[in-house]
């Protein structure tokens, strides 16, 4: 039996070049504000990431902020400072937990 189920591809149109300047100027700008715009350089590059990925024939939109990223990543500096670091192994988890609660269909 054979269903007439049309696929739409899903894909990612994002060039190398566009990748290399956002991550550098994420990197620099974090990097000369010591840690402080990294929610800003994360909230940039995820950015740049949902408006070049398309799934199932509909693209990404990223809506977070610097400054709603900001409070999760304080949280983060002071559950770190508290546990000798041990909560950095959830750092990570607790930051795309916010990103992906931040990405919808555009």
């Amino acid at each position: 039996m054979e269903t007439n189920v049309k696929t739409v591809d899903s894909y990612f149109d994002g060039g190398l070049l566009g990748l290399v300047g956002v991550s550098i100027l994420g990197f620099l700008v974090t990097f000369f504000t010591l840690g402080i715009c990294l929610p800003w350089a994360v909230t940039m590059k995820e950015k740049w990431v949902a408006e070049h990925t398309v799934i199932e024939g509909r693209r990404l939109q990223f809506t977070g902020t610097a400054m709603g990223l900001f409070g999760q990543w304080i949280k983060i500096l002071l559950l770190c400072f508290i546990t000798l670091g041990i909560y950095g192994f959830w750092a990570n988890i607790t930051i795309k937990k916010w990103v992906v609660k931040n990405t919808r269909f555009a």
